[in-house]
């Protein structure tokens, strides 16, 4: 079995005196070339009044960024990587914006790259992947899942509903949709061969199709249960100077979240019919998994009293207490890693946090910063306003043309951080540039909720790919259900804006 491609043969497996074969490098990946073109051709146009060199560098910086992330030519790291020596070296060396006689200065310009890591969303997002580790580490999200699923029933029409509810538990405990269904998948396969069924039938499908769905649709009732929620609440506070409280949040999306549950539902069953609606085994395999974990460990004693905890203070952030969530989720991370008290030490979590996701996640907020202290993103939005007609349009018919926009522009993206980073910046300074009075903090929150519809492909979103791991469906299945959860999403969307989110403020 293969171990890597940068794994040697050893010496046994040649003969002696034979050199070792000379290591096979891989092509650099078409999309890379694409993008450094695609950045060269914007920084060879003249340009344009009104935009300064800065800005104009920093559109080509973007210009790159957006066909790297898109074609997925190196890693989401390698390309935060490639973008932050992109503004350190082209901003570096550009006028400033304030004072075109100097120069930025490389050192300046790298600061500006590196912006993002003192962002309270970074370190949010960071504390929350350490309690996704913990979940996993003490193994709570499992026994959350199992007894929701022993308390629910296992026919074929209770483990869709059984799987939905499993998802909207673990979206309020665990803030990592990758991890939710990490843990959510394996339980339900073995519901599936307890079952006896053909790993591709009807009910196999269905049931992985909802939790991957599930998941992306309550990735938008809920503030915590994605990072792209985190990075969107994150500009609001650097890019408009307020934010979305975690309540303010779940108030607005989870009534959204709760009646597209609903439609998922019944589309999957329209769509993907079970063969058949009562088969024996699924309760028992339940019971029997759960029987094996025996009774809850002071751990995940510890671990639930800690995620009650965050759920009361989170939900009660203005109403009884001014701490942020940020702070409130770092204190509950505090606790977890004490000796004694906690329930993980450093050197068992280092292992298990996607440290990646946290350099993505930086420049991120770094890009979209910097494209507005150039000027580019302001320079772009008023551009868009006054080429598209947004200005003469009402602010529930600008969030359909943005939300529109975004869901189309996700079918090219496989992660919605990184579509986050790159467009919302650009959407906030169309907000910032339209006339009329209007809430832009909460139409950025809205246009936050169409980054999650990640319902078309299972590329498009992490949670589709490991339900796609499984086999027990394939992308044209997934496309069936996921046509008419966009669409009715969208539509849903645009209900809610002319009536219960007005009725809120947001719009």
């Amino acid at each position: 079995m293969s171990l890597g491609t940068n794994e040697t043969a050893s010496p046994q497996a040649r003969p002696a005196g034979q050199p070792a074969a000379p290591a096979v490098r891989k092509p650099v990946p078409w999309g890379l070339y694409i993008a450094a073109a695609a950045m060269l051709g914007v920084l060879a146009l003249p340009l344009p009044e009104g935009l300064p060199v800065a800005g104009h560098r920093m559109l080509a910086i973007l210009v790159f960024a957006v066909i790297v992330w898109i074609s997925e030519a190196v890693s989401y790291e390698a390309s935060a990587i490639m973008i932050t020596s992109l503004i350190a070296a082209l901003i570096g060396l550009a006028p400033k914006v304030g004072d075109p006689s100097a120069t930025y200065g490389t050192g300046q310009a790298l600061g500006m790259a590196l912006a993002g890591f003192s962002s309270t969303a970074l370190a949010l997002v960071g504390a929350a992947l350490c309690i996704a580790a913990a979940m996993t580490i003490t193994g709570l999200d499992r026994r959350i899942a199992l007894v929701t699923l022993s308390t629910i029933g296992t026919s074929t029409r209770r483990i869709l509903i059984g799987s939905i509810v499993v998802t909207i538990v673990l979206s309020l405990v665990v803030p990592s949709a990758t991890a939710r269904s990490a843990c959510v998948v394996p339980i339900m396969m073995g519901v599936i061969m307890a079952f006896g069924v053909d790993r591709r039938s009807n009910i196999a499908a269905g049931i992985m199709i909802t939790v991957a769905m599930a998941t992306s649709v309550w990735n938008v009732g809920i503030q915590t249960a994605a990072a792209q929620n985190l990075l969107t609440v994150g500009f609001m506070d650097k890019l408009l100077g307020e934010r979305v409280s975690w309540i303010q949040w779940l108030i607005a999306g989870a009534p959204w979240a709760v009646v597209m549950s609903i439609v998922l539902y019944f589309v999957v069953r329209w769509l993907l019919p079970p063969e058949a609606e009562a088969i024996a085994g699924g309760k028992e395999a339940v019971q029997r998994e759960l029987s094996a974990l025996g009774p809850m460990t002071g751990p995940q004693k510890r671990l639930a009293a800690v995620s009650i905890a965050l759920l009361l203070f989170w939900s009660t952030e203005g109403k009884l207490h001014e701490i942020d969530t940020a702070t409130i989720t770092y204190v509950g991370l505090v606790v977890l890693m004490l000796p004694r008290l906690g329930v993980m030490d450093w050197k068992t979590l280092q292992g298990r946090i996607p440290w990646g996701t946290l350099i993505v996640f930086g420049v991120g907020i770094s890009l979209g910063t910097a494209l507005l202290s150039t000027q580019a993103g302001q320079w772009l939005g008023a551009f868009v306003v006054a080429h598209s007609g947004l200005a003469t349009q009402g602010p529930v018919a600008v969030f359909a043309v943005l939300a529109a926009f975004l869901i189309l522009i996700h079918l090219g993206f496989a992660s919605a951080t990184a579509l986050t980073a790159a467009l919302l910046p650009i959407l906030i300074s169309v907000l910032q540039t339209l006339p009329g009075d209007f809430n832009k903090v909460g139409m950025t929150m809205l246009l936050g909720f169409t980054v999650s519809f990640g319902f078309i492909l299972p590329i498009n979103a992490p949670q589709n790919m490991v339900c796609l791991g499984t086999e027990t469906f394939n992308g044209k299945q997934f496309a069936r259900v996921g046509v008419p959860i966009t669409v009715v999403g969208y539509l849903l969307m645009l209900v809610f804006a002319v009536t219960y989110w007005r009725w809120l403020g947001w719009t």
